[in-house]
């Protein structure tokens, strides 16, 4: 048997496992439920708004199809144990949400006069109940799905659109409540959390940090929607006030998971590391948060001396910059792509150089920086020095002070870094980022 048919082969037993325990977890949780006296439904008031669409139960239908063949879809074997992981797990949970928090479909479904599209909804009474609603197992398979399919480029974006309007679907069928959809997604992110793919290449790290902002998002949303529905004495414009809040913080959180995924490093501050007003407006709430850890958390706050001449840091206030004696021969190296360094700017030679916080680091430009710093370091002047800092001083500044000090002095990956947690007993360097270390 050859490599494509042992995948096949276990593509198809993939299927088949995740198929059974669907059934089995499904099926079983329903007949439960339905056995219950008073099953409750909860339904946001908005929804009264919603429409039914008899022509949404073709993407709707879709999830069947994309469950069967999702699967053959992967493009190794890696991709396909987390996919099943990730499949069995949303089942799983799901299937013991439905028996622990059990809720009953509550909208009456209107009658279907076309005669091909009464066939499916006829189709999914006598197969399906009003239970299982939170968390939406529909809402969780697509972003699964999406997991795989987002990297095909010939399927990506019809399968984007399709699961889009599959997504859209579970409401206009009426088939969910508002609090399925968003429990479903939060079901799923939690998902990639748990089971990431490449969990130990630091190139995917992006990715992984994403899916958290992306979690919070879906949080920040129940939040929103949960303010709005049960809290009825709250003042009028307390309440608007809050909600406004809760719902920026929601978008601001997954436009920087959005900025993650691409690895966008310039997505606050521009090439001089400035973050201008308006984005300043924006993501208010993410600076503050920002500065709040840096004011609070940060350890090492004296520059730590790696070479002659050469330091790494948190970012320094000006207190901190007191006995460093800045001046026109100091090179600062400003890692930090959420917060700016004024105090930096004013007499030495600043070099803005973002990587995103917790993030991964292009190789390339990696390369570059240190060379960089490397070549300044050789040339520097009698009262020359050179700063690396980003916001915390835990992890990037330690990673390129590693790679300056093992160019620099001629050692070993693993020297480098031992010669910097010595110096630094803050410094967080994990596993994947010595796998990361050791390419450049």
């Amino acid at each position: 048997m050859d490599e494509k048919q042992i995948k096949i082969r276990q593509q198809a037993l993939a299927l088949v496992l995740c198929t059974i325990v669907f059934s089995l977890v499904y099926n079983g949780s329903a007949s439960y439920v339905s056995n219950l006296k008073n099953v409750p439904s909860f339904v946001f008031s908005i929804e009264k708004d919603i429409p039914f669409i008899p022509l949404s139960i073709i993407p709707y239908m879709t999830s069947g199809l994309f469950f069967c063949l999702v699967f053959f879809f992967c493009k190794n074997k890696d991709e396909l144990r987390v996919l099943t992981k990730r499949m069995l797990f949303v089942i799983i949970v799901a299937g013991i949400s439905f028996i622990l928090f059990p809720l009953k479909f509550s909208l009456i479904k209107p009658d279907v006069s076309h005669f091909f599209l009464d066939i499916p909804f006829q189709l999914l009474e006598k197969f399906d109940t009003p239970f299982n609603q939170a968390p939406s197992l529909h809402i969780a398979f697509a972003f699964v799905f999406w997991s795989v399919f987002r990297s095909k480029k010939k399927w990506r974006k019809f399968s984007m659109v399709l699961l889009i309007l599959l997504g859209i679907s579970t409401l206009t069928t009426y088939q969910h409540h508002l609090i399925d959809v968003v429990t479903g997604s939060i079901l799923a992110h939690l998902s990639f959390i748990i089971f990431p793919y490449h969990k130990n290449n630091f190139q995917y790290r992006n990715f992984q940090v994403a899916n958290y902002y992306f979690l919070f998002g879906w949080i920040f949303i129940l939040i929103a929607l949960l303010l709005s529905e049960f809290i009825p004495n709250f003042k009028v414009n307390s309440l608007w006030i809050t909600l406004w809040i809760t719902l920026w913080i929601t978008l601001i959180t997954f436009t920087i998971g959005y900025h993650y995924q691409k690895n966008n490093i310039y997505f606050l501050k521009d090439k001089n590391g400035n973050i201008s007003v308006l984005k300043k407006i924006v993501y208010a709430p993410y600076l503050l948060m920002y500065w709040f850890f840096w004011k609070l958390l940060r350890k090492n706050k004296n520059p730590i001396q790696i070479l002659p001449n050469v330091y790494i840091s948190s970012k320094p206030s000006k207190e901190d910059l007191i006995h460093f004696n800045v001046n026109k021969n100091t090179f600062i190296y400003d890692l930090s792509a959420e917060m700016e360094g004024k105090p930096l700017k004013e007499n030495a030679k600043y070099i803005s150089f973002p990587f995103l916080d917790i993030g991964s680091f292009d190789v390339n430009e990696t390369r570059k920086l240190v060379t960089e710093i490397t070549d300044n370091y050789h040339h520097l002047p009698k009262d020359g020095k050179i700063m690396i800092h980003c916001t915390m001083g835990f992890t990037r500044s330690s990673v390129i002070g590693i790679l300056v000090v093992k160019n620099a002095l001629s050692l070993s990956i693993e020297e480098a870094v031992t010669k910097i947690k010595i110096l630094n007993k803050n410094a967080i360097i994990h596993s994947y980022i010595m796998d990361f270390l050791k390419k450049i």
